[in-house]
């Protein structure tokens, strides 16, 4: 079982690919901060990403930023986004579910006279 770090890491990683695939010639401050993550966090994913070669550069005339490159996913990268996007949906379903029990448990609990449930010694 993946630890909680490298769960963490998956989905800034899967983040970083969703938010990409769509805006491809953001600058790192302007991701790093949709992110909600620092510039020198954001670059560490990058450069993982880089080097796992989900990820490239590529130069794009058009591009707002001023060094006039666009971040691209390699095929390897789309398929891996795919497969982060599976991974991604069922952890948030299992930890929706988990809020759920705890949201059905607590409204039970206040329903009860005094807010406390009834201990059945």
């Amino acid at each position: 079982m993946p630890s909680r770090q490298a769960k963490l890491q998956e989905d800034t990683y899967f983040r970083v690919m969703r938010i990409l695939q769509d805006n491809p010639d953001l600058t790192q401050r302007e991701l790093a901060q949709q992110l909600g993550v620092s510039a020198s966090g954001l670059n560490y994913c990058l450069k993982a990403l880089f080097e796992k070669g989900l990820l490239k550069m590529q130069n794009f005339s058009q591009s707002k930023n001023k060094f006039g490159y666009v971040y691209i996913l390699t095929p390897r990268g789309i398929a891996e986004k795919a497969a982060l996007t599976s991974s991604f949906l069922k952890r948030r379903m299992d930890e929706y579910e988990a809020l759920r029990v705890e949201i059905e448990a607590l409204k039970s609990e206040a329903a009860q006279p005094g807010g406390r449930k009834k201990n059945k010694s």
